[in-house]
């Protein structure tokens, strides 16, 4: 992985022998004759045309995610919310379903919900522990189950091949949002996943530079199975001249090619090749970041587990938790930098915790080599109902920490500088016994 990390998609064969990829900092491409632009548009040759379909440097960036993942292409877009959005557009259509676990980013949450239902779309949200679940909410209209490799913010895990194993007897594809775990600790395809998502911004850049995202097709979504469910792409699109899915038997499932025709250049998601090029230097430090983040999260997890005034942690490595052995089955190499505290005395509490911190940085990113904390509930998921937001494992008292590059003992010191500060508000609190308070 580290290898492929720095090496994937460049031979530093450009004319003057460059290292590293360059930014190719150009809107559009010269071509020599009228006969090469329009096989290009007409889908009869390859190459650039325009930035917002296409660019050198982010082409780059695609070839060694795709590689990273272990799947057959990739498409680097603005965002992570884009990938998200463009990767289930490309699926679904109106009247179709989807089934989502209830642990996930809260702005995810609020695309199923509001922006999917004005398009016509359903969405049934479901407990990702709960096998039984996921098979009876999936329907005959369904055409994607959603989940998180590592949940944010409680860093919960899913058994994520059991779950893909239910949606595939039901022609179904899943779509994982890989973002917390990177393919330095998971590879979504090889669990079962057909579409695997990422946010960019977050260990891939490593730096909170740069906005990004992914998409990745792991290659084992065949559109042709069942044709009368993806006719956009197993029929003959009357707007690009082609049938998406012939490009299966090339080695991709079609929907790539699709998501980039239409809903990258329609919606205008392109990735700049600026943000390309300083999401592949990060990556190549990647594989050492995570290592050391994870290893890090645990260590702190650990600590803060039945510390004063702390009700619950929620990290895979706790006592108690549901999902302990799927960390050690499907994640030996760690889960991440990202997890999550309750602290007694609600919101009040969280306040002075987060106030008191001089280490880490309050901010809304995770993913940083500083290390962050938020309170979801009045910033990332502030946008959801109570009942969503405890669907998600946030209450008024919980506190993100995303782990970053720092001394892990300084910032051991820096939390009980938080704890301290919080507990002067609520006074002498003992934790909550932590196996009876975890979820699940």
């Amino acid at each position: 992985m580290s290898t492929a990390a720095i090496h994937a998609g460049w031979r530093a064969d450009d004319m003057h022998g460059a290292l590293t990829p360059p930014v190719y900092a150009s809107t559009a491409y010269a071509h020599e004759d009228h006969a090469s632009l329009k096989d290009l548009f007409a889908r009869r040759s390859s190459g650039y045309a325009y930035s917002r379909s296409g660019n050198p440097t982010t082409a780059v960036l695609e070839q060694r995610m795709a590689a990273l993942e272990g799947g057959t292409g990739a498409i680097a877009v603005a965002s992570g919310q884009a990938a998200t959005t463009i990767a289930l557009c490309a699926l679904l259509a109106p009247g179709s379903h989807v089934v989502a676990s209830q642990l996930l980013y809260g702005g995810t949450t609020e695309f199923l919900g509001d922006t999917l239902a004005d398009l016509g779309v359903t969405c049934t949200v479901v407990d990702p522990w709960d096998l039984g679940a996921w098979e009876r909410a999936i329907t005959p209209a369904t055409r994607a189950v959603l989940v998180e490799s590592i949940a944010n913010p409680g860093a919960q895990l899913v058994d994520l091949p059991a779950i893909s194993a239910l949606a595939h007897a039901r022609d179904v594809p899943v779509v994982v949002d890989a973002t917390l775990a990177g393919p330095a600790l998971h590879r979504p395809g090889e669990h079962g996943a057909d579409v695997v998502v990422h946010s960019a911004t977050k260990h891939l850049c490593g730096h909170g530079t740069t906005l990004g995202g992914v998409i990745v097709d792991t290659g084992s979504f065949d559109p042709r199975r069942c044709p009368d469910r993806w006719p956009r792409l197993t029929t003959p699109n009357a707007r690009f001249g082609v049938t998406f899915a012939d490009e299966y038997d090339r080695g991709g499932s079609g929907l790539l090619a699709y998501a980039r025709s239409k809903y990258v250049t329609d919606f205008g998601a392109a990735l700049p090749a600026a943000s390309a090029q300083q999401i592949l230097v990060g990556i190549e430090t990647l594989d050492l970041r995570m290592r050391k983040i994870s290893a890090d999260a645990a260590a702190l997890a650990g600590r803060l587990h039945g510390s004063e005034g702390v009700v619950r942690v929620d990290h895979p490595t706790i006592p108690g938790r549901p999902d302990a052995h799927l960390a050690e089955r499907d994640f030996p190499r760690g889960t991440g930098g990202v997890f999550s505290i309750d602290l007694a005395g609600s919101e009040e509490a969280a306040a002075a915790f987060c106030d008191a911190l001089e280490l880490f940085t309050l901010a809304v990113n995770i993913g940083d080599a500083r290390s962050l904390v938020c309170h979801p509930a009045t910033t990332t998921h502030c946008h959801l109902s109570e009942t969503q937001r405890r669907a998600c494992g946030v209450g008024p008292g919980t506190v993100r920490l995303s782990i970053g590059l720092e001394d892990l003992e300084d910032l051991s010191a820096d939390l009980e500088r938080g704890l301290a500060a919080a507990r002067a508000v609520t006074g002498p609190l003992a934790g909550a016994d932590p196996v009876v308070a975890v979820r699940g």
